[in-house]
């Protein structure tokens, strides 16, 4: 068996597998001792061309191939293209001789992407003029017999898999073939079968000659042996056209001199699986086992799991599964941070948002948005697959740390909260404010698909919540705020209970603002006060609230203002629209007029509703500098008239245009919310990242992952740092803006890092765009610029 021992436990198996240990030694043999040219007819050549047929044969016993065809490609799409082509030309060449009608062409829809996309563009350029039609899944993601039934006399070729990719589903080929060819066998002969075989060489016999399928396509690189080897099984008499023309190689089904070194390597591993009576990698109780192990571990972990796979007809190497208000990113992004290495999907399509083979099965959306494939390997040991399920309670226990999860143990967090958190939701942000001095909070523009965090975090910090506030009267929806407040009864201060429509607490006192004007207010922990003010426009019913703290006369002056919380009055990039019924044009020109006057233009970190940019936290400066109707507006010496401002600003909301999910935009962004890009620091391995740090031991280093991704950080001596980074998750970064900002100078250099290097890129964009100097992150993250980890393999018998 493959052993690999490592701090890393690697679960995505169904992506790729490591290479076994024979396998590289037989690819390096063959270029080594086995170099020779297989179509050469010297000794050497006779040496390549003996080695190649040999693994056809291996090939052919393990597949059950019998008297069938077996070509060596580079990887299963291959296969896959060259059995689609040659069906298609078959199809072609036929038709010009006896014209008729076009017909179809089937496909599974749960099937990889490699086929339908094949079907089409060969469909296309072949110009057979067919239809391609995707045969529907039942909610277990079996295929639906009685549709093929239906349509297979009209269908040229159909498209099935063994063994999916994502659910593990395992597709019963007899009763395909039943549905295809009729009860005796004798319907259909003419259509052509291709099945994707990929997932099921190894976990499971097979004996294509016992069948009607036609194709079989195999990928090497999921089986332990290198990528770019694969091979295509063609059922004798059947099409085999091919797809790289030139030097008769493969008899002439593939020209180009053969992959030798690659063929070696999927021999060896052919010849342990030819060794098994059942011609698989371990016994189904083993891998059953295995199974178990693991879903106990993730049940555990998370309580609200829910399986998406369905465990009675799949392989037992994959479970796919999603967590209730968790989506697939956050959970890869802890998952990778334990050292469980995870998927959440096809490899070839994981940066989809939704699995399309889930959407197939009709699970809900949620299930779909956040589901994670995890696929552990045939020959994983008992001990590895032990050291996973660790790794993920760990992971689990991590997450209930952080508030964000019910506790898998039964105590509280050992993570105090303490100052602003931003949770984000497509483009809505809700925000809380929590004094861990006092345990008190705040809540401000609660929406609904972030609730259940909310309350997880208020409940975890034990917080005592003193108001429940809406910045403005939403016209898309209701605010869900009434019915939180039920939710959370036991956690609320008598304050909360308010009966504002917008949930100012029905008692407060009132302060003296920069401008002269008042402001209502509310102590908001031992020495921070939250203020309101009415800030009508986007609604007629509209207020900014801010956080900041009392001068010694009892005022809020505005450099003592951390945080503005405006609505959607500003916007990054642009300011709010005033085309609503509830809207007031006028009211919007005054409210922006007043701002100046109320916070500071410069230090004063403006939070708003929406984030349509991905840009988190702004200040006035900046929308002034990067918004010029904005800047127009406040211009000191030219300021635009209230009679401009009403003649310009409907024009300005006729350019807006709604979200392609329908989602109701609320202001028109000028332009890309952003000024430019930070320097990069393009490092080539850890070598050169401990040079940098030794290089600059003063910088200010700044981790932005999320705290329970962060519990899992390396040693960090290891990278050149005397001590670790501070840890200032991207949730909270605007909460630490005011000080950063303060420490932001030419002296100062602040380098933010990351897992992958993208939130540390968007940590620096936003430093940079509020005016910050000093600005770097790494390139690639810590994952591009950390030692590689050491898997030592062995292949015991």
């Amino acid at each position: 068996m493959i052993h690999l021992r490592s701090t890393e436990v690697y679960l995505d198996s169904n992506a790729t597998t490591p290479v076994m240990e024979e396998s590289m030694q037989a690819a390096r043999l063959a270029m080594e001792d086995t170099f020779g040219n297989p179509s050469s007819s010297h000794t050497t050549g006779l040496r390549a061309r003996s080695l190649m047929e040999n693994a056809r044969d291996m090939a052919k016993s393990v597949l059950g191939a019998g008297d069938g065809t077996v070509v060596f490609t580079s990887g299963a799409t291959e296969a896959i293209q060259m059995a689609i082509f040659s069906t298609l030309c078959h199809v072609r060449d036929n038709r010009q001789n006896n014209p008729a009608e076009p017909r179809l062409l089937l496909y599974g829809a749960t099937e990889h992407k490699a086929v339908p996309q094949a079907l089409a563009h060969w469909n296309d350029v072949l110009q057979v003029g067919d239809q391609v039609v995707e045969i529907p899944v039942d909610a277990n993601g079996l295929l639906d017999f009685e549709f093929i039934r239906e349509h297979a006399a009209q269908a040229d070729m159909i498209c099935t898999m063994a063994v999916n990719n994502e659910s593990g589903v395992i597709h019963d080929l007899k009763k395909v073939e039943t549905a295809i060819r009729g009860e005796n066998g004798d319907q259909n002969p003419e259509l052509l079968w291709l099945v994707d075989c990929v997932q099921a060489v190894g976990k499971m016999p097979l004996n294509l000659k016992e069948t009607t399928i036609d194709y079989a396509a195999v990928s090497g690189h999921k089986i332990y042996a290198p990528k770019g080897i694969g091979l295509l099984y063609s059922r004798k008499g059947k099409p085999l056209k091919a797809l790289l023309a030139g030097g008769g190689q493969e008899s002439g089904a593939r020209g180009g001199t053969e992959n030798l070194p690659g063929v070696a390597a999927i021999a060896a591993v052919l010849e342990k699986l030819d060794a098994s009576p059942s011609k698989t990698f371990a016994e189904p109780e083993t891998l059953k086992r295995h199974q178990e192990k693991i879903v106990a571990a993730l049940s555990e972990a998370f309580p609200e799991i829910v399986f998406n796979t369905p465990f009675d007809h799949s392989v037992p190497t994959t479970v796919n599964f999603a967590v209730d208000r968790f989506e697939n990113k956050e959970l890869l992004d802890l998952f990778d941070a334990a050292g469980v290495r995870v998927s959440s999907g096809s490899a070839c399509g994981s940066g989809a948002a939704k699995s399309y083979v889930l959407d197939a099965m009709g699970v809900p959306e949620w299930r779909s948005r956040g589901a994670i494939r995890l696929s552990f390997g045939p020959l994983d040991t008992e001990s590895q697959i032990d050291s996973a399920c660790r790794k993920i309670i760990s992971a689990g226990q991590a997450l209930s740390d952080s508030c964000l999860m019910t506790s898998v143990k039964n105590g509280d967090s050992t993570r105090i909260l303490d100052g602003l958190i931003q949770l984000k939701k497509g483009s809505d942000c809700t925000w809380i404010y929590l004094d861990s001095k006092t345990g008190t909070g705040i809540v401000i523009d609660p929406f609904a698909a972030m609730l259940d965090r909310v309350e997880s975090l208020l409940r975890c910090q034990h917080s005592r919540v003193i108001a429940v506030l809406d910045t403005h009267a939403h016209v898309d929806h209701d605010s869900p705020r009434p019915q939180f407040i039920e939710t959370i009864a036991d956690c609320l201060a008598d304050s909360a209970n308010s009966r504002d429509p917008l949930g100012w607490p029905d008692d407060s006192e009132l302060l003296t603002l920069s401008d002269g004007s008042t402001a209502d207010y509310l102590p908001l922990g031992e020495d921070k006060v939250l203020a309101r003010f009415e800030l009508p426009g986007h609604t007629t019913e509209s207020f900014a609230y801010l956080i900041g703290t009392l001068d010694g006369s009892g005022n809020l002056p505005s450099q003592n203002i951390e945080f503005a919380f405006t609505g959607d009055t500003i916007l990054f990039g642009g300011i709010g629209r005033t085309d609503f019924a509830s809207s007031t044009p006028e009211g919007m020109f005054q409210s922006l007029k007043s701002l100046p006057g109320r916070i500071d233009v410069n230090s004063t970190v403006i939070c708003p509703t929406h984030d349509y940019s991905n840009v988190f936290a702004t200040t006035l400066a900046t929308e002034i500098k990067s918004n010029s109707f904005l800047a127009r507006i406040l211009d000191h010496e030219n300021p635009m008239s209230r009679d401009e401002f009403l003649a310009e600003k409907p024009g300005i909301d006729q350019q807006i245009t709604d979200a392609t999910n329908c989602e109701l935009v609320c202001g028109f962004m000028e332009a890309e919310a952003t000024t430019g890009s930070p320097v990069e620091l393009a490092l080539k391995g850890i070598n050169e990242l401990k040079e940098h740090f030794a290089a600059n031991k003063d910088a200010i280093v700044i981790d932005v992952r999320e705290s329970h991704e962060f519990t899992f950080a390396q040693n960090w001596s290891d990278l050149g740092l005397s001590k670790p980074p501070r840890n200032i998750p991207l949730s909270q970064l605007t909460n630490a803006l005011p000080e950063l900002m303060q420490l932001d100078s030419e002296d100062n250099s602040i380098l933010f890092l990351c897992r992958s290097g993208r939130r540390s890129q968007v940590a620096a964009k936003l430093a940079l765009r509020i005016g910050m100097k000093n600005i770097t992150h790494i390139r690639g993250g810590l994952a591009l610029n950390s030692s590689p980890p050491n898997y030592e393999m062995e292949f015991v018998i």
